[in-house]
């Protein structure tokens, strides 16, 4: 019996592999992965600099504790993109942090995304009757203060720094949306 080809394994198999030392396994990770990757990171980050460093530590992560994926298979949940986005999104905060320490807000390299973000998509689904319906009747503006600070937890400064805007544009905007959902949830 021969081996499969990463090609022909998922994600989770990959990261096994990768654990183990396979370099094939992890560039085939890479290729299927770092495509949607960038893309979820993006959505987040105008910033092209910080989505590539978050994306290099991103990978230089996988690679040094792949072995540390427990997996769906061990009973304890979770898929190996889960992971990934996981490990993605702790990096992306962390380049917050780091940039917010320094008030260097980014440049406004990108606009708005057309497609909803795979987090207000899951959001969606998850947050159902008044709450979800009160949700999605917030102003854009409103709602992504709301789930940088809410579902993300970002501080005052983090949140300025990833919308591009002053603190207290952040402060009026979270109270603004805290406002409108109490009314909609009265």
């Amino acid at each position: 019996m021969r081996a499969a080809a990463p090609r022909e394994l998922d994600e989770e198999h990959l990261l096994r592999r990768v654990a183990r030392g396979d370099r094939a396994a992890f560039e085939e990770l890479y290729r299927r992965t770092s495509p949607w990757l960038a893309v979820r990171l993006r959505r987040r980050c105008a910033d092209q600099q910080i989505v590539a460093e978050v994306m290099q530590e991103t990978f230089l992560a996988v690679w040094r504790a792949a072995g540390s994926f427990a997996g769906s298979t061990s009973g304890t949940g979770g898929t190996a993109v889960g992971w990934l986005w996981t490990i993605a999104a702790r990096r992306l905060v962390d380049a917050f942090r780091r940039r917010a320490h320094h008030a260097e807000p980014p440049p406004a390299a990108a606009g708005h995304p057309a497609a909803p973000a795979a987090e207000e998509e899951a959001l969606e689904a998850t947050v159902g009757g008044d709450v979800g319906d009160a949700l999605r009747r917030l102003a854009p503006e409103l709602r992504d203060v709301l789930q940088a600070m809410v579902l993300d937890g970002l501080s005052v400064r983090e949140t300025a720094v990833l919308l591009g805007l002053p603190e207290g544009t952040v402060k009026t905007r979270a109270r603004r949306a805290r406002i409108a959902m109490r009314e909609a949830l009265a």
